[in-house]
């Protein structure tokens, strides 16, 4: 009887997958990046980012979300605390698409069929895949371009803070930063091997951006068949 129960249960939540409360809304925040060129302070948003972003609600702790957010990241040695850096004086503006999926794992149940006010904190991690522009630096210490991009793929890890405002708006605050598996975001590890030697900084730390803003998402969907798994 407990089996025939469950198996009910499992079929009903099948069924009614697509009545799961959604979340869509707008990002929109800053940008700052940290790598081998430019100031090295990791919540200092110098550069606008602006996106989209897209959850499921999978339960009361937890959701699935992807995103697509458009920014530009700058660093620019004479913003750096470090003098060798300010003495060295390159800087670099490279604009980036990432689009990025995951989880996200509220610290309280959000519950947003209980009425009134719900908030809560929440953290959330996945992978991400980035779009830059491609460059190098020449004996001068200027840009150049190689007319191409790349993709750098990144594990986003975020903290923020989201609260029901009304029936149907939520808005967060939160603060993610993206550890990437390249080291050329700022073009100071060209890819090309003919351009092995005017790679320079710390080679054995990839680049990192953060992300600092809001989102505003409107939920819809009817009352969610939230399962035990």
């Amino acid at each position: 009887m407990k089996q025939l129960t469950l198996l009910i249960l499992t079929f009903f939540c099948i069924q009614n997958s697509s009545a799961q409360i959604n979340e869509f809304g707008l990002y929109l925040g800053g940008a700052n990046f940290v790598g081998d060129v430019g100031a090295t302070d990791y919540i200092a948003p110098n550069q606008l980012a602006i996106g989209a972003i897209y959850k499921w609600n999978r339960s009361p702790r937890h959701s699935y979300r992807v995103s697509l957010t458009f920014a530009e990241l700058e660093g620019i040695d004479k913003n750096s605390d470090d003098p060798s850096r300010q003495l060295r004086s390159l800087e670099f503006n490279n604009q980036i698409i990432e689009l990025s999926a995951g989880v996200e794992f509220t610290f309280f149940d959000f519950d947003l069929h209980e009425g009134g006010f719900v908030s809560t904190p929440y953290l959330s991690t996945g992978i991400s895949a980035t779009q830059h522009d491609d460059f190098y630096y020449n004996s001068l210490g200027e840009v150049e371009s190689n007319d191409d991009t790349n993709i750098a793929l990144g594990i986003p890890m975020i903290i923020g803070f989201k609260a029901l405002v009304s029936s149907n708006i939520i808005l967060a605050l939160e603060v993610g930063a993206r550890y990437t598996f390249s080291d050329n975001l700022d073009g100071s590890s060209p890819d090309a091997e003919e351009l092995a030697q005017r790679s320079f900084g710390n080679l054995n730390n990839n680049d990192w951006y953060m992300f600092t803003g809001v989102t505003l998402t409107y939920t819809f969907g009817k009352n969610p068949c939230y399962c035990g798994y």
